[in-house]
């Protein structure tokens, strides 16, 4: 190989290094986004059940399935 080629291939793999890191920063900046958002929403639908007292609703040790109606 020669060098032109060889400056070539290695200018396109810093290139494409480049993409990749910018990539996996936007993945990662959106990963915990919506890890954060995960967590809003499991904490809201906690408060939710409390609120309806379904947290510690059962029957015989068993929750019982609550049906959109009973709801």
């Amino acid at each position: 190989m020669d060098t032109e080629h060889a400056a070539d291939l290695l200018r396109h793999l810093e290139k494409q290094s480049e993409l990749l890191q910018d990539a996996h920063e936007k993945m990662s900046h959106e990963l915990h986004r919506l890890q954060v958002e995960e967590e809003m929403l499991m904490r809201k639908f906690y408060e939710l059940m409390s609120a309806l007292d379904l947290t510690k609703k059962h029957k015989g040790g068993k929750f019982m399935r609550l049906s959109y109606h009973q709801l």
